[in-house]
């Protein structure tokens, strides 16, 4: 293989790359309107929101397509295999994380005559510590910073505290009203979702070590709910 080859398989990589973070934007864009729309109770943003999973699904075909082609038409081996197997994981996890967005979207109508309140507060602050660990996901896979990666990976243990601490305050407050019960279970579920959203967030980051050193993280914890 001369050296232009390699060189242009790099190119290639390098587009594949790009078309991801492309990808990538549209799901931190879902995640964000559909926080959005859940907070301000907003139903016509939450129903562009769930249109865009069509746009997405789309992403995730075109990206699929051209890494196959790019697998076989350059025969890739060793570390450019890796890389361009790590991206098609990558397409994956983010294809879930839209499809979760949706699923918070969705919610928005049925919480529209739910007063502002503590739990908006604490979804919205769960939602941002999410969102914030997506775009560092991100970054890192775009420049294979496995530091970065790591750490996304070791603060996803905040995102299960916070999933916690909503949990406990929806039970109290169905306890003290149970005209609420409605509500809050609907809150409970949306920051399940959100939870869920974080663990794919730490599954890129193995990917992203996984691409580079051809290994996955060693397992520091089990992955267990509290509650």
């Amino acid at each position: 293989m001369n050296s232009q080859s390699v060189l242009n398989i790099s190119n290639e990589l390098e587009l594949l790359t790009g078309e991801l973070a492309g990808m990538g934007g549209l799901v931190e864009d879902m995640l964000s309107d559909a926080l959005s729309a859940v907070i301000t109770y907003d139903v016509e943003l939450a129903l562009e929101v769930v249109d865009r999973d069509g746009q997405l699904d789309k992403l995730k075909a075109k990206v699929e397509h051209k890494i196959f082609d790019l697998i076989e038409r350059r025969q890739l081996k060793g570390q450019d295999l890796r890389q361009a197997l790590a991206s098609m994981k990558v397409a994956v996890e983010l294809r879930r994380i839209g499809g979760l967005s949706r699923s918070i979207a969705k919610r928005t109508s049925q919480l529209k005559d739910y007063e502002r309140s503590d739990q908006t507060k604490s979804l919205a602050r769960m939602g941002r510590l999410v969102s914030s660990q997506l775009k560092r996901v991100l970054d890192a896979y775009g420049v294979q910073d496995i530091e970065s990666a790591l750490d996304v990976r070791e603060r996803d243990e905040e995102v299960d505290e916070f999933y916690n601490s909503i949990f406990r305050i929806m039970v109290t407050y169905m306890m003290e009203d149970g005209r609420k019960i409605g509500a809050c279970a609907h809150f409970m579920f949306m920051a399940k979702k959100l939870e869920r959203a974080g663990d794919h967030c730490s599954q890129i980051a193995e990917i992203i070590h996984y691409s580079v050193t051809g290994e996955y993280p060693a397992i520091e914890r089990s992955k267990v709910d509290e509650l």
